[in-house]
């Protein structure tokens, strides 16, 4: 069933989400994560204003629930969706460090990318990742995204510069590792 699998589902966000995601919000090792802009916590109120639509045509956000509990513990954002060229940017970000390890990525992802290629049936996504996030590119090499490019040098954190990733997934190698 689409958004829908063994242990995970994807849904709408809901208004009484919101105080989970402003405590991940607040969260400086979550926020590092999940962009590569500076971590700034957002209130409920700017939450809200990202969140309460559901999205648009170029604007797709998900929680990401325990199947059997419907606890959110992650966000999946579909941005950039260009329904001319057919792409579009994918990101994912656990908000407890207690669901993280344990397989929810690959299978969110698996979800969300079967949703972008038969749903909205575009032929390309794409995401950066930052070369420290040693776990987010593991999991996206093994869902079959091709690094790309390199920014180098385009994350500066403590002092410490970082490259910034660019990878791509198209639908037809999608299609031949699945099939």
């Amino acid at each position: 069933m689409l958004l829908l699998g063994k242990r995970l589902k994807l849904s709408p966000l809901r208004e009484d989400d919101i105080n989970i995601l402003a405590d991940w919000y607040e969260d400086v090792a979550f926020l590092r994560f999940y962009d590569f802009h500076p971590a700034l916590p957002k209130t409920k109120a700017q939450l809200m204003n990202i969140y309460k639509s559901g999205g648009s045509a170029e604007f797709i956000p998900f929680a990401i629930r325990k199947k059997d509990t419907e606890e959110l513990i992650g966000l999946i954002e579909i941005d950039g969706i260009s329904h001319n060229n057919r792409f579009a940017w994918i990101s994912i970000g656990f908000g407890a460090e207690i669901e993280r390890g344990k397989g929810y990525g690959y299978e969110a992802l698996s979800l969300a990318i079967e949703y972008i290629f038969n749903e909205l049936n575009l032929d390309r996504l794409q995401l950066n990742v930052i070369s420290y996030n040693k776990a987010g590119i593991k999991l996206y090499e093994k869902l079959g995204f091709i690094k790309e490019g390199i920014y180098r040098e385009a994350v500066f954190r403590d002092g410490v510069r970082s490259d910034l990733y660019l990878y791509g997934l198209l639908r037809r190698e999608w299609i031949e590792k699945h099939a």
